[in-house]
This record gives structure tokens, sequence and C-alpha cells, in this order.
């Protein structure tokens, strides 16, 4: 399944303790898509850099460029969907364009999206994706 994974979430699946990191790793074994966006790459990265430093945020960064697992996707349409935060559109915009199943968030500024019927985007939290993992395993 495709999906675009919002920064915070993408921080909370990477370490190996999470109890999220059945979430990247359905990525990295391919049971799952995830779609980016340059404008997305370049957030992770300013993120990853400020939260564990330069080295390890390009080593995750790679990973993630360089996995057949993963979609660079060019959206050629800015739909500003979500207004309360413009800066969240990005991934909104992505989905759209790689016609993924899922945003996954924990943001509550998506929640504007459930009342758009087009373009319409689903939105899943962390949590409930992964009980979806857990049950489709």
């Amino acid at each position: 399944m495709k999906l675009v994974l919002d920064t915070n979430c993408l921080i909370q699946s990477i370490p190996k303790r999470s109890r999220y990191h059945d979430v990247w790793v359905s990525f990295e074994d391919g049971s799952n898509n995830m779609c980016v966006s340059t404008e997305i790459l370049e957030e992770y990265v300013e993120i990853l850099q400020r939260l564990i430093g330069n080295s390890a945020a390009d080593a995750i960064i790679k990973s993630i460029v360089n996995s057949p697992f993963v979609e660079l996707i060019s959206p050629y349409y800015r739909f500003n969907l979500i207004s309360s935060d413009p800066d969240d559109n990005k991934f909104v915009d992505c989905a759209i364009a790689a016609n993924a199943r899922y945003v996954v968030t924990n943001d509550h500024h998506y929640d504007i999206l459930a009342s758009i019927q087009f373009p319409h985007v689903d939105v899943i939290s962390l949590d409930d994706f992964l009980k979806t993992l857990h049950n489709n395993n």
C-alpha cells in the first residue's frame, strides 16, 4: 500500500525500541511503499539533523532515497487544502499525486480533510496504522 508519512510519524517509527518500529520495517521489507516529494525529504533532513545530528540523519535519508520501496513523487499542483498550517500541504499534495492510500499523521491540522470530498485524502493516525499493520500480518 502506498503511504505518505508525516515527519513526526517517521521520527517515531525509526528507533528499534519504538512501539512504532514495525511501521518503518514495513517500508524496509516492502510491505508498504513510502511516497515522498523533494519538499518532504527536505523537511525530513531538517528535522532529523536537528534531533539526531547530521551523520545519523544522512544515513536515514540515504536509506529512504535508495530503497526500492520508496517512490519519489513530483506534485505539479498545489491544492492548499490545509489553511491552518500550510506547511502540511506538501504531504497532502504528495498523497494526491501518488494516489496514496493514507497520509499517516497524528497532526490534527489534517482533520479538515475529512470534510473535503474532492480531492479525497484518507488520513490515519500512527496508532491506527500500526493496528492495521498488525491485523494484516
